[in-house]
């Protein structure tokens, strides 16, 4: 792969990356400890990092599951060698002007007059050959011969030269291709699940009541939606899950008969900020269900936050029914699902976060992400954050004390 398109691949990716998160260059890079320019030149191919790691974050951070991460390793590694060869782009072709050989061409002529002098004749006369016959006799018997061999030679070495550089080239540029197909099978030839999951992650307790961080003031929000429409509403509105986040995994085997059996749930906070500095809507007005059922507690406060096993309760009846929990393992078939739900609370954090479920069936073993639609949870605290519910009366959204609520 050339590497102006190996890098823009990788850049590319990155950009995908930021973009899904949302948040400005600035805020990513206090993140991830490196400046605001230097994200922006990751993601418009200027520069290529010289550590996976920094990158590796940012895809944590950013809520990519495995396939993404190792597709980003991937396109990274070959961006990477790019910018390597860019570093050091020529130390072969310096060598090819070495050829100096030719020089022996102008020594051949000097022995031109070499087999004249060998005759005797002259021998009376010994005094005026004498300076200069030392040199001749000695120059001329050992490169008169071998003249054409030298030309030969030098020819030789320049062809040579030349076709080490000819040939030292390609064998660069035809290696750089050659890792790319080892490196993209790993993540595409993995078998399927023994099982398919879906979450719910705009869930009310008891159907009603639960509460939205909101950048706006209450003029500018809309009336509170029917539960059906949450997600609609939050997402129009850019709102956050205040003090309390409730996700509904739904797990289903494949099989009828084959079970997969469900190890544990961890929870994986990948970004903690202070609160956010919002407006608290809350979508009930004093609504209660009847029934609480059984879920994963987990207090995102906590350095490492567990998701805790906890009874429910069903006050339907003339008496309050405890709803006993139930602690991993779980099996699921296809004709026996699982609903996991999970009630994570903060007061003291704008949370990001997500969970990760141990399964194993038929002698394989892993662990699924689950995240909110490719990106990290968000839970943040609502501790004096100005509160309001909405009067259905007056059409209008007013605040606690006007309401007669309190908390």
């Amino acid at each position: 792969m050339p590497k102006d398109a190996a890098v823009e691949e990788f850049a590319g990716l990155v950009r995908a990356l930021k973009a899904r998160d949302g948040r400005s260059y600035e805020a990513l890079g206090r993140r991830l400890s490196v400046s605001a320019s230097t994200l922006h030149r990751y993601c418009s191919g200027a520069t290529v990092p010289e550590e996976f790691a920094v990158v590796g974050r940012l895809a944590l951070l950013c809520g990519a599951d495995e396939e993404e991460r190792r597709a980003l390793e991937a396109a990274w590694t070959e961006a990477d060698r790019a910018r390597r060869r860019a570093a050091s782009p020529a130390p072969v072709p310096s060598p090819v002007p070495v050829p100096a050989a030719p020089e022996p061409h102008p020594e051949p002529s000097v022995p031109e007059p070499g087999p004249g002098p060998a005759p005797d004749p002259t021998a009376p006369d010994p005094t005026a050959p004498d300076p200069t016959a030392p040199e001749a006799p000695r120059v001329r018997p050992r490169r008169g011969a071998p003249a054409p061999l030298l030309v030969a030679a030098a020819v030789a070495l320049v062809v040579l030269a030349l076709a080490a550089a000819l040939l030292g080239r390609p064998t660069r540029t035809a290696s750089a291709p050659a890792p790319a197909p080892a490196s993209t099978p790993p993540g595409r030839t993995a078998a399927p699940l023994p099982f398919t999951w879906s979450v719910g992650s705009q869930l009310w307790e008891g159907g009603c009541g639960h509460t939205y961080l909101v950048d706006r003031a209450p003029r500018a929000v809309a009336p509170p939606p029917v539960a059906a429409d949450s997600g609609a509403w939050a997402g129009t509105h850019g709102a956050v899950h205040g003090g309390e986040a409730l996700v509904r995994i739904t797990v289903q085997g494949r099989s009828p008969s084959d079970a997969v059996v469900l190890h544990a749930l961890h929870v994986r906070v990948v970004d903690r900020a202070a609160p956010l500095p919002w407006n608290a809507y809350r979508m009930d007005n004093g609504c209660g269900g009847a029934v609480t059922p059984r879920h994963f507690a987990v207090d995102l406060d906590r350095p490492r936050p567990l998701a805790r096993s906890v009874d429910g309760l069903d006050a339907s009846g003339a008496e309050v029914r405890k709803i006993p929990a139930v602690s991993f393992p779980y099996k699921v078939t296809s004709s026996d699902p699982e609903e996991l739900l999970v009630s994570a609370r903060t007061a003291g954090c704008d949370c990001r976060w997500y969970l990760e479920l141990e399964w194993s069936a038929g002698g394989r073993t892993g662990t699924v992400r689950i995240t909110d639609g490719g990106k990290p949870f968000r839970t943040s605290g609502t501790r004096g954050r100005p509160a309001y519910v909405y009067d259905s009366a007056e059409g209008r959204w007013i605040t606690d004390s006007d309401s007669g609520q309190t908390g």
